[in-house]
C-alpha cells in the first residue's frame, strides 16, 4: 500500500452546499399536483343523443390519474353487488313482534337483559335447592297419516303426565341448580327441533310449577330470571312456528289457501285451548288484548312475592307487544300496592320465621320487581303520573321498600328536583323495615347524576349525612358513604370533601374495617379526582393522605398510587415547583417503586416507569438549577431500581446543563461552570449503573456531547473514553420484544455516531494524535464478531471519511468555544501524516478482507464491500492520484465481476461523476470515468 492512496481532496463544503441544493420551479395553482384532491366529472349519455356521439359514461380530466380501485372493479363494487341483491329481494318479517309498535320503545329504554346478571350475582344462597326434571318416555307412536288424527293425538298427550314420568332432584346447589335450568332450556330447544313439540311443552310445565316455590325465599329472584329464560325461548318458537306456517299459507294458490288457511286456524285454537285449561300455567301472558284481564288474573296469587314477580314480567311482555296500552300497566302497579298490606300478615311472618329471614332482607327480594314495574311505567310519562306516585307512597305511609324503588326507577332530573320533599319522605319511613341509609343512597345516585336546586344542596348534604354519619355497620356505612361523595365533590370545596374524608376514616379505621372495603374506599378516590384536578388544592386536603394510608394491601395501594399519577399526567399542565405536590407525588411514586421485587413482570415495571417518569418530567425549578439537580439526586436514590427512571434522569440532567449553557448564552461563569460540571459528575455516577449495556453506551455519548458542548473537555473526554471501554462487553446478540436479534447493526449505528462526534473533539495532550479514534478501532480490531460478518471492514470504511476530514483546513461543523484538531494542529505535516498512516492500515486491512472472500467464494459479500470502499474514494479521496483513482477502477470492476452490483445504483453513480466532473477542479474524474464500465449479471 502506498501513502497517495487515500490522499484527501480539499473540500470547500459551503460551495458543494450551495451546488446541491434543489433547484425550485415554479408551480401555478392549476397545475396537477400529487396530493391535490382528485377531482371527477361523471357524463352519463343521454337517451337522445346523436348516433355518433362519442361520450362516455364516465370521463374526467387527462391530467387527472384515474382512481386504480375503480378501474379495477370496473365499477362493480362487490359490496355494492351484495347489497342491491338483498334490497332486491322480498323483505321477510322477522319472528319479533316489536317491530309493529318500533317507536314505542327506543333506545333509552333498560332493557330486562341489562338487569338479568345483576340479579343472578345479588341474589344468591347456600341453601339445598330441588327441581323436578321430565322424564318422558318415548313411547311408540303409529302417526296417522290424517293431519287432523295427528293434532288430536298430540293434544291427548297433554294430559300424559304420569308420577312415573318425573324425577325430583335434591340437594342441588345453587350453580348446580342453574345448570339443571340450562339443560331443561337446552332439552326444550332439542325436543322442539325434533319435531316432540309435546315433550317441550311437558318442560315448559313444569318449569312454571317451580315459579310457585319459595321455599329457598332468598333465591327466588335469581330462581325467577332462570325460569322464565324457558319461558320466553318457549314463547319465540311457538312465535316462530306460526309466522312460518302463516307465511307459508299467504304463498299458497287458490283454493289450496283457503283449506290450508282453515286448518291452520284450527291448529291454533287448538294450542290456545288446550294451553288455557292447564292449570299450572295460570296466568298466561302476552295476548295485547287480554292485559287487563290477565292483570286482574294476578291478583288470586296468594304469594305476594310472587305475584309481584309475576307482575313484572306482565309489565316486561307487555312492553314488548303493547307498550302503548299504560293504563294497564298502571293498574298492574296499582295493584301491587294493595298487596304490601300481605308481607305482615300471619302467612308471610311464619314463612319468614320458618326460613329464618329477616324482614329487611325479605323486602329486599322485591327490589327488581318493583324497580322494573316502575320503570315501565315511568318511561316516557308525563310528570302529573310521577307526581301521583309520590302521592300514592305518602298514603301508604312512605312505604321504604316503594319509595326506594320509586327514586331508582324515575329519571334523575324528576328526583333532583324534588330531593328535599323525598329527604321529607325518607324522614317518615319506619326504618324497621327498610334501613333509611339505604333510602339516602338511592337519592345519592340520582344526585349524582342531575343537580338539584342550587340553594338546597347545603340542606341536602346536611341531611343526608346527619343519617349516614350514624350507620354502625361499616360496610352500609362506606355503601353509602361513597355514592355522596361525588355529590360532594360536584358542588362543593375542598372543605366539605376534607370533612366527609375524615368522617370515613372514623368509620373503617376501627377493628380495620377498611380490609373489607378495598372496593368502595378505590371507589372514593376515583370521584374525588375526577372532580379535583388541581393537585395544589388536592394535597392541601388534611386528610387525603392519611386516606391513603387505609390501603395497606399492597395491590390496591400500588393500583390507587396509579390512578391518582394517570390523573396527574394527564390533568397537569405545567410545570409545577410546589413542594406540597412534589413531597405527596415523591411518596405515591415511592410507593409504586417499592413494590417492584425479583416476581414483579417486566410490563409491569415498564408502566410504573412510564408513570414515575411522566412526574418527573413535570418537575422544573425555574432558573433555580441547583434546585433541580438536587431533586435528580433525590430522585435517584428513590428511584434505584427502575432503570427506565434512572436513565430519563441523565436525560434530565443533561438537558438542565444544556439550559445553563442557553441562559448563559455559551460563556460559562465560574459558578455555572462548576455546575455543568457537577451535571458531568451526576451522569458519570449514575450511568455505570445501568444494565442495559446500549443505553450505558448512548449515554456516555450523549453525555460527552453534552460535555462538550459546555465546554467541559476533560469530562467529555472521560465519557468517550468510558465507551470505548465497555465496547467488549457488547453481547454478539440482544432481545427485541422477546426475540434474540444480532447486536451488530445496534452497535454498527453507535460506532458511526461516535466517529461522527470524535471530529470535533481535541486530542488529549498527553495521550497522542488521534488517540480516541485508535482505541476505538482497536476495540474493533479485538472484538469477538458474528461468523461471515463484515461488520468489521464496515466499521473501517466508516472510519476513513472521518480522517479525510480531519485532513481539512476548516471542518465540517464544530462547537462554539472549543478549540477542535483544526486550531491545535493547524494542518501540520506530523498530524497529517499520521492520518495518512491510519488511512493505509485501514486500506490494507479491508483489501486483505476482500481477497479472504474471494477465497471463500462470497462473491457477493465481496462485490459490496467493494463498492462501499469505491463509494469512499469517490467522495472523499484525491482521485488526481494515479495510484488512488487506479484502486477506485479496480474496486469498480470487482464489485461488478460476479453481476451482483444493482445496475441502477452503478447509473446513477457514473452520472453523479459526470456531472461532477463538469466543476473546474473535478476534470480529472472523466478520464477515471471512461475506464468504469457497466458489466451485465452472469
Amino acid at each position: 500500500c502506498s501513502k497517495t492512496w487515500m490522499r484527501s481532496r480539499g473540500r470547500n463544503y459551503e460551495a458543494e452546499l450551495q451546488r446541491c441544493r434543489p433547484e425550485g420551479a415554479p408551480v401555478e395553482f392549476g397545475d396537477y399536483h400529487p396530493l391535490k384532491p382528485i377531482m371527477v366529472t361523471d357524463t352519463k349519455t343521454r337517451r337522445g343523443a346523436r348516433k355518433g356521439s362519442t361520450s362516455s359514461s364516465s370521463s374526467s380530466s387527462s391530467s387527472v390519474p384515474p382512481d386504480p380501485l375503480s378501474s379495477m372493479l370496473d365499477g362493480t363494487d362487490p359490496l355494492s353487488m351484495f347489497a342491491a341483491a338483498s334490497a332486491s329481494e322480498t323483505p321477510t318479517m322477522s319472528h319479533s313482534k316489536k317491530e309493529q309498535d318500533e317507536d314505542a320503545v327506543g333506545p333509552d329504554f333498560e332493557p330486562w337483559s341489562s338487569k338479568r346478571g345483576e340479579i343472578l350475582a345479588r341474589f344468591t344462597t347456600t341453601e339445598k335447592l330441588s327441581i323436578n326434571l321430565f322424564m318422558g318416555s318415548d313411547r311408540g307412536k303409529t302417526w296417522s297419516s290424517a293431519v287432523s288424527e295427528k293434532v288430536r293425538t298430540r293434544l291427548e298427550e297433554l294430559d300424559d303426565l304420569e308420577e312415573g314420568s318425573q324425577r325430583e332432584l335434591l340437594n342441588l346447589s345453587q350453580q348446580d341448580y342453574a345448570n339443571r335450568i340450562e339443560e331443561l332450556n337446552q332439552s326444550l330447544k332439542e325436543a322442539w327441533a325434533s319435531d316432540q313439540k309435546v315433550k317441550a311443552l311437558k318442560i315448559v310445565i313444569q318449569c312454571s310449577k317451580l315459579l310457585s316455590d319459595t321455599s329457598v325465599i332468598q333465591f327466588y329472584p335469581s330462581k325467577f330470571v332462570l325460569i322464565t329464560d324457558i319461558l320466553d325461548t318457549f314463547g319465540r318458537l311457538v312465535y316462530d312456528r306460526i309466522w312460518t306456517m302463516y307465511i307459508y299459507i299467504l304463498s299458497l294458490p287458490q283454493p289450496r289457501h283457503l283449506q290450508e288457511a282453515q286448518y291452520f286456524s284450527e291448529t291454533c285454537l287448538n294450542w290456545f285451548f288446550k294451553i288455557a285449561s292447564i292449570r299450572e300455567l295460570l296466568p298466561r301472558f302476552g295476548i295485547r288484548e287480554t292485559l287487563p284481564r290477565l292483570t286482574a288474573m294476578i291478583r288470586g296469587i296468594g304469594d305476594p312475592l310472587v305475584a309481584a314477580y309475576a307482575r313484572a314480567y306482565l309489565c316486561r311482555v307487555g312492553m314488548e307487544v303493547a307498550p302503548q296500552l299504560k293504563d294497564s300497566l298502571n293498574c298492574n302497579f296499582f295493584d301491587l300496592l294493595g298487596t304490601f298490606r300481605q308481607i305482615s300478615g300471619e302467612s308471610v311472618q311464619n314463612q319468614l320465621v320458618l326460613q329464618r329471614v329477616e324482614t329487611p332482607e325479605y323486602l329486599t327480594l322485591y327490589s327488581p320487581a318493583i324497580s322494573w314495574i316502575l320503570q315501565c311505567i315511568a318511561y316516557r310519562a308525563p310528570e302529573i303520573l310521577l307526581t301521583e306516585m309520590m302521592e300514592r307512597c305518602k298514603k301508604l305511609g312512605n312505604n321504604a321498600l316503594l319509595l326506594n324503588s320509586v327514586m331508582r326507577a324515575f329519571s334523575s332530573e324528576f328526583v333532583a328536583a324534588r330531593a328535599t320533599d323525598f329527604i321529607g319522605m325518607i324522614k317518615d319511613c319506619d326504618e324497621a323495615g327498610f334501613p333509611k341509609h339505604l333510602l339516602f343512597g338511592s337519592l345519592g345516585r340520582s344526585l349524582a347524576c342531575s343537580d338539584p336546586p342550587e340553594s338546597e344542596r347545603l340542606t341536602i348534604l346536611n341531611e343526608a349525612w346527619k343519617v349516614i354519619t350514624k350507620v354502625r355497620n361499616p360496610q352500609d356505612y362506606i355503601n353509602c358513604a361513597e355514592i355522596w361523595v361525588e355529590f360532594t365533590c360536584r358542588h362543593f370545596t375542598k372543605r366539605e370533601v376534607n370533612t366527609i374524608l375524615a368522617d370515613i376514616i372514623k368509620h373503617m379505621t376501627p377493628d380495620r374495617a377498611f380490609e373489607d372495603a378495598y372496593p368502595q374506599l378505590q371507589s372514593v378516590i376515583r370521584k374525588i379526582l375526577n372532580y379535583f384536578h388541581d393537585f395544589s388544592v388536592l394535597f392541601s386536603m388534611e386528610r387525603f393522605l392519611s386516606f391513603l394510608d387505609m390501603f395497606q394491601k399492597d395491590s390496591v395501594r400500588v393500583e390507587v398510587c396509579r390512578s391518582i399519577m394517570e390523573v396527574f399526567i394527564k390533568h397537569q399542565v405545567e410545570l409545577t415547583r410546589d413542594p406540597v405536590i412534589l413531597n405527596a407525588m415523591l411518596h405515591i411514586c415511592k410507593t409504586m417503586h417499592d413494590s417492584v421485587n425479583a416476581l414483579t413482570l417486566e410490563d409491569e415495571k415498564r408502566s410504573l416507569a412510564l408513570l414515575i417518569i411522566g412526574f418527573i418530567r413535570m418537575v422544573s425549578f425555574g432558573r433555580d438549577f441547583e434546585q433541580q439537580l438536587s431533586f435528580c439526586v433525590e430522585a435517584r436514590a428513590t428511584f434505584c431500581n427502575l432503570e427506565p427512571v434512572l436513565v430519563q434522569l441523565i436525560h434530565t440532567v443533561n438537558q438542565l446543563a444544556m439550559e445553563t449553557r442557553r441562559v448563559m448564552r455559551g460563556s460559562h461563569s465560574r459558578k455555572t461552570a462548576a455546575f455543568v460540571r457537577a451535571c458531568a459528575a451526576y451522569s458519570f455516577i449514575t450511568i455505570p449503573s445501568l444494565s442495559s449495556i446500549f443505553s450505558r453506551l448512548s449515554l456516555y455519548l450523549l453525555s460527552g456531547q453534552v460535555a462538550l458542548a459546555n465546554q467541559c473537555l476533560s469530562q467529555a473526554d472521560a465519557f468517550l473514553k468510558a465507551a470505548v471501554s465497555i465496547l467488549p462487553e457488547v453481547p454478539r446478540s440482544i432481545s427485541v420484544e422477546g426475540k434474540l436479534r444480532s447486536s451488530e447493526s445496534f452497535l454498527l449505528d453507535f460506532i458511526n455516531n461516535f466517529l461522527a462526534t470524535v471530529l470535533v473533539v481535541p486530542d488529549h495532550p498527553e495521550h497522542g494524535v488521534l488517540y480516541l479514534v485508535r482505541g476505538l478501532l482497536n476495540m474493533v480490531q479485538d472484538y469477538t464478531w458474528e461468523d461471515n460478518s463484515d461488520a468489521k471492514v464496515r466499521v473501517y470504511i466508516s472510519a476513513l471519511p472521518l480522517l479525510a476530514a480531519m485532513c481539512q483546513e476548516t471542518y465540517l461543523y464544530s462547537i462554539p468555544k472549543v478549540d477542535s484538531n483544526e486550531t491545535l494542529y493547524g494542518g501540520d505535516p506530523k498530524f497529517l501524516s499520521e492520518i495518512n498512516k491510519l488511512c493505509e492500515t485501514l486500506i490494507g486491512q479491508i483489501l486483505d478482507h476482500l481477497k479472504a472472500l474471494s477465497r471463500d467464494e462470497s462473491t457477493k459479500r465481496q462485490g459490496a464491500v467493494a463498492f462501499s470502499l469505491f463509494g469512499i474514494l469517490l467522495a472523499h479521496g484525491d482521485l488526481r492520484n494515479n495510484k488512488l483513482s487506479q484502486l477506485a477502477v479496480n474496486l469498480w470492476n470487482l464489485s461488478h465481476k460476479h453481476g451482483h452490483c444493482e445496475t441502477r445504483i452503478s447509473v446513477r453513480t457514473l452520472e453523479y461523476m459526470k456531472h461532477q466532473a463538469q466543476q473546474p477542479n473535478m476534470v480529472h474524474l472523466s478520464d477515471t470515468v471512461q475506464r468504469l464500465t457497466l458489466q451485465s449479471r452472469t
